[in-house]
């Protein structure tokens, strides 16, 4: 407001007036009469603020942060400025009366000798003198307020100057290392972003020091400050009852609107809705009175937002993926459905609002205790979060859940290691527990498998699709028509046993890479699509998208879902898709998770570059009997909130607890240990088994019909383990490597692994053979061990 007053003043009296003098100016205005008073208060308002702003730019509270002035005024300069007022407000009242007399006299005499005038049209100057001069006596006075306040600052500043050195020094204090660098970083750097502004660094010690004490915390608490703020932490709210929700209205309205990616969402929920009710009205009976805290969640889709590019809103009318949408809707719904309180955000702005980030670059903290729980992101969310939240980031990570399609191994999370061994790319090093990455698919068990839903047959829908399947009919799986490039040989091969359906977005003309003989329907919509796969017996793909939902969906409404093999499997060494994401997996077919955890009869996986091989393939599957199978969902429920907290390290970790199984091949949990409270999964699930030389514990554990269990590698991390397995350990070491603990031959070295967060079921190499960590798990349902519910 201030800017824009003295603006607008500066402008007016220059363009309109030049150099005038203001009591001349005044002159020329008093023909206007009625707003005459109205332009007194203004330009004296302009030439007050225009006269001492520059006195008060330091001062003003609601100084915007971005302009940053560090010079302290107030001395004889400012008083000068006031008395040069106080002369001109003088000047302009003897002025005025001389030019109020003459115009009373003027319209006195126009008037005749009529005494008896209405009261609108008195004469303009007889109350004039009035307002002028209350005008000026109100001026004065602020004069007199403002001169109080200037002599006000002069004896602070001068107190501080006095006493600055003994009281704004950096302390020396063992338990602040970093104080006085960060105070000398302050000294050079602090007007690099305005945030430091923002919360009150002006250049002086003692706001460098104020601020890394109180705002940041590099620095003691100063003794002459008042703590009782600082100290008074905010009290926490009291715990609220998750409620389970069957009106799904108010969730279609925090989704917000205005993007193709967020319509398709929208109805997707619409869509399940019914299901998402009837699966909380079953989980509310089976929890039936249990206690669940409420928690506050900020869902953030950062690829949805314009900063991030948002390459998905544009392509959905056009066939383009729609996995990650589909799993953020679900994400969505079963945290609303759970009765928590969400945010939903797509845009930067909406984050920075409801984060508390202050103005500025990105440097500062939050400006008030982080009000979620957790908050669900991506990567392109997670990447914004850095960039604003300064430390805070690294204060409330714990809290943080990201949603990652193709998973996040630990070699190439940790920052160090990563950059060390050569497994940084552009999407890992952040230092999280590889636990709060959430995968659409279990591709590593040591991320989080969130999964996403599939749609629920009753008896009666189960029995209608059996009946209404045509046994020749296939439906492709490819949106897109650069997908259908070079595949005419197989095609050719299925065209002689099935009627061959398409769903390839086209807008005018039909897309030459589809042959003839398919019957394409364009892009369908999703209730259009789920019939078409109702009628169908083959759901076939073509070896990409990899790892979709779609094949699962296709399951769910009875289809046989035929994949490629692929030899050698594809990988981030020879295939660009997989370049730069972080993981080294080595993907042997489309759908990995159809291929390992469902099979046959309802997912055949081939070589397609045998042509023998495909044609028995096709013909197997039309003589085999195939309906909707068990549904194949991850479970969210015990994954809304993990604790990601520290392991123990290898060289302290208490004795294992196990015995050798009576076949002396894999260690099991003792019966007669205790188990450890609060373990997810339960601890007595673990069977620990030697892999041989360049195996994997992901591939060792399946070679036993069991899952790789992250969890449970600190209790495998100690020589007792060793021992117990009957391995000679000819030396014990600690180290940092993801593939630890591990015996290493030739020279019998056992090695324990020195950093949590490189305990990983992911990685090989010939020359160890890796201790894993096993559990089973329910068909169909790999987050669950047997004995979890």
């Amino acid at each position: 407001m201030y800017s824009l007053i003295k603006h607008l003043c500066s402008a007016y009296l220059v363009k309109r007036w030049g150099a005038m003098a203001l009591p001349a100016l005044l002159t020329h205005l008093l023909p206007l009469r009625r707003l005459f008073v109205l332009g007194i208060g203004f330009f004296t308002l302009c030439f007050l603020m225009t006269s001492l702003g520059g006195q008060f730019s330091t001062r003003r509270l609601g100084d915007s942060p971005f302009t940053i002035r560090t010079e302290v005024m107030g001395g004889p300069e400012s008083r000068g400025v006031l008395r040069k007022m106080s002369d001109l407000l003088e000047l302009m009242v003897k002025r005025m009366d001389a030019l109020a007399r003459l115009e009373n006299g003027s319209e006195l005499h126009r008037a005749g000798g009529d005494l008896h005038l209405p009261a609108d049209r008195m004469p303009p100057g007889a109350g004039l003198m009035e307002r002028i001069q209350a005008i000026a006596q109100n001026v004065s006075d602020i004069a007199v307020k403002v001169d109080q306040i200037l002599r006000h600052s002069l004896l602070l500043h001068s107190k501080v100057s006095e006493g600055g050195r003994d009281q704004c020094e950096a302390p020396s204090d063992p338990k602040f290392p970093d104080c006085s660098g960060k105070v000398e970083w302050m000294r050079a750097r602090w007007t690099s972003d305005p945030c430091y502004a923002f919360f009150g660094v002006d250049g002086t010690e003692c706001s460098f020091l104020i601020y890394l004490s109180e705002v940041e915390w590099f620095c003691p608490p100063l003794p002459w400050r008042n703590q009782t703020a600082a100290q008074r932490a905010s009290k926490p709210l009291p715990k609220v009852q998750a409620v389970f929700r069957s009106n799904l209205s108010h969730l279609l309205d925090l989704m917000g609107s205005g993007k193709e990616s967020l319509i398709f969402m929208k109805k997707r929920t619409k869509r399940l809705t019914a299901q998402w009710v009837l699966a909380a009205q079953r989980l509310a009976q089976k929890l039936g009175a249990t206690w669940r805290d409420q928690k506050q969640i900020l869902v953030h889709i950062g690829f949805l937002t314009e900063e991030s590019g948002d390459v998905f809103s544009p392509r959905v009318l056009k066939g383009g993926p729609l996995g990650e949408m589909v799993q953020w809707a679900d994400i969505l719904a079963a945290l609303y459905v759970l009765g928590h309180g969400l945010r939903v955000t797509v845009s930067l702005k909406e984050l920075q609002s409801n984060l508390g980030v202050p103005p500025g670059r990105g440097s500062c903290p939050l400006t008030i205790p982080l009000p979620f729980d957790l908050i669900y992101t991506d990567y392109h969310g997670l990447q914004q979060m850095k960039q604003h939240m300064g430390l805070s980031f690294k204060k409330y990570r714990c809290r943080i859940r990201v949603i990652d399609t193709f998973g996040t191994e630990p070699a190439y999370n940790h920052e160090e290691y990563a950059t060390l061994h050569g497994y940084r790319t552009n999407w890992g090093y952040w230092n999280l527990n590889p636990k709060q990455f959430m995968t659409m698919f279990p591709h590593t068990p040591d991320n989080s498998f969130m999964g996403f839903v599939s749609e629920e047959l009753n008896e009666t829908e189960k029995q209608l699709i059996k009946g209404g399947k045509a046994s020749n009919m296939a439906v492709v799986y490819g949106k897109e028509a650069s997908i259908w490039k070079g595949k005419e040989k197989f095609l050719g091969i299925l065209n002689k046993y099935m009627e061959i359906h398409g769903t390839v977005y086209y807008e005018s003309q039909r897309p030459p890479e589809v042959p003839a003989f398919v019957k394409n329907h364009g892009l369908l919509p999703q209730p259009e699509f789920q019939q078409l796969l109702r009628k169908a017996k083959l759901f076939i793909g073509f070896g990409f998208p990899y790892e979709g939902p779609a094949p699962l969906e296709a399951i769910a409404n009875g289809c046989i879902f035929l994949q490629s093999r692929f030899s050698p499997p594809h990988s981030s060494l020879n295939h660009e898709f997989f370049r730069g994401k972080p993981t080294s997996r080595e993907v042997f077919s489309q759908h990995p998770y159809a291929e390992n955890f469902i099979g046959k009869p309802h997912v055949w996986t081939v070589d397609y570059n045998n042509s023998e091989e495909f044609e028995a393939a096709i013909k197997a599957i039309m003589t085999t009997q195939s309906g909707p199978p068990l549904a194949h969902t991850a479970w969210i429920g015990k994954r809304v909130h993990p604790s990601p907290g520290p392991a123990p390290q290898g060289a302290h970790a208490p004795q294992s607890p196990f015995v050798l199984a009576p076949n002396a091949t894999h260690l099991e949990w003792a019966q007669n240990a205790s188990l450890t409270p609060g373990a997810w999964p339960p601890v007595n699930s673990l069977r620990a088994w030697l892999a041989v030389p360049g195996r994997a514990c992901t591939d060792t554990c399946l070679d036993h019909g069991l899952i790789c269990e992250p969890s449970f590698f600190p209790f495998l991390n100690s020589q007792d383990a060793f021992l117990k397995l009957q391995v000679p350990c000819d030396s014990t070491e600690s180290e940092m490597n993801h593939l630890y603990p591990a015996f290493a031959q030739p020279g019998q070295e056992c090695y324990l692994q020195k950093e949590p967060l490189l305990f990983s079921c992911a990685g090989s190499n010939t020359k160890y053979r890796r201790l894993c960590p096993c559990r089973d798990f329910r068909k169909g349902q790999v987050a669950l061990c047997q004995g979890c519910l």
